[in-house]
Formats: structure tokens, sequence, C-alpha cells
């Protein structure tokens, strides 16, 4: 959705991040989205400094993002070869609960847009590989309106569950906005 791409690209502007972690590839469009707004943060404050390219390399941000999907994993891949984004976008294929155990280092900014039923799973995770003053983003939170309509499927009870969990940790400053199909927009404040 086109506010969502705009206030994700505003935010992205604002936090500069180096290290972004992204759940959910499906096609990649997201993850270039990120690339390419990092790049032209680097670009533009190249042009500022006038100091030109360093090693051919517009920015030293990365973008891990990972996909459990086969089909959207190998469509995903061949969209970010075909941008040739490869160098700024490392995909990865797999569970992303369990890819992101294995993880370690702290990413500046979260954006979570995968299984919504695993959004509460996702939430420790989330926390334990960020630091204070990572953003952490989470997409299509109202489910078309049948967040508030329907209480008795699993998923709406989950994302529920994530919403109270989200906002109610103390190590986080969270916001529920109805941006595109609802987002929350948290930063880590410890």
């Amino acid at each position: 959705r086109k506010e969502t791409e705009a206030f994700l690209v505003s935010v992205l502007m604002l936090k500069k991040p180096e290290r972004i972690l992204e759940l959910g590839t499906a096609t990649g469009y997201s993850a270039m989205l990120m690339a390419r707004t990092m790049e032209r943060y680097a670009c533009n404050r190249t042009a500022e400094r006038d100091t030109g390219i360093a090693n051919g390399k517009l920015s030293d941000a990365s973008i891990d993002t990972i996909e459990d999907w086969e089909p959207r994993f190998i469509e995903a891949k061949t969209n970010i070869e075909k941008a040739c984004m490869a160098d700024m976008i490392n995909l990865i294929q797999g569970d992303a609960l369990q890819i992101m155990k294995e993880l370690d280092g702290s990413y500046d900014f979260i954006f979570i847009d995968a299984a919504k039923g695993q959004y509460p799973d996702y939430l420790d995770e989330t926390i334990r590989l960020t630091h204070e003053g990572s953003v952490i983003i989470a997409d299509n939170i109202f489910q078309d309106g049948e967040i508030i309509k329907r209480r008795d499927r699993t998923i709406h009870k989950r994302m529920r569950e994530f919403l109270y969990n989200v906002s109610s940790d103390d190590r986080l400053t969270t916001s529920i906005l109805p941006v595109g199909d609802g987002i929350t927009f948290s930063v880590r404040i410890r």
C-alpha cells in the first residue's frame, strides 16, 4: 500500500539504519524499497560532503530478509538479482523465528511482515536483536478490519495478543497507527 510505503521510507530516512532485518520477504519488494531508500540517503550524504563514492558502494546499510515459502523465496531472489541489489540484501530461506534465534548482533531497524499468527512469537527475539533506539515496525495489524470484527479466529486472537504485548512491554514505546492496513511503530527505549 502506498501510504505504508511512504511511511516506511520516511522512517528510514529519519533513522538512517545500518542494519535492517525484515521478517517476510515475499517477492522482495519491501527489501528493495528499503535498499533503494538507503542508497538514496547515502547518495545525498555523499553529494553533500562532495567526497565521491568509496569503493563503488553508496551505502554501508545491509538488509537481512527472511522468507520461508520456497516459491516466494525463488521469486525474491530473482527480483533482487535483477535489481542488482544482492550485495546489500541478504536473502535467507527458512522459518523466521528459528532463523532469528540463530542471529546475533544488533539491528537498528526491524520490519515485521511475515506470518501474522506468529507476530507474538517474534516479539521476544525482535527485542533481543535490537538496542536502545532501534525501530520496530509491524505491518498489516488490522487484518483488513477483521481484527475488530471477528474474535473467534486464531490469527485474530494472536494478533490481539501481539498488540497487547508490544504496547505493554516496558522496553518499548509503541504507537498503533492507521497507516495502510495498520502498523505498530515501536522504539526500543531500554
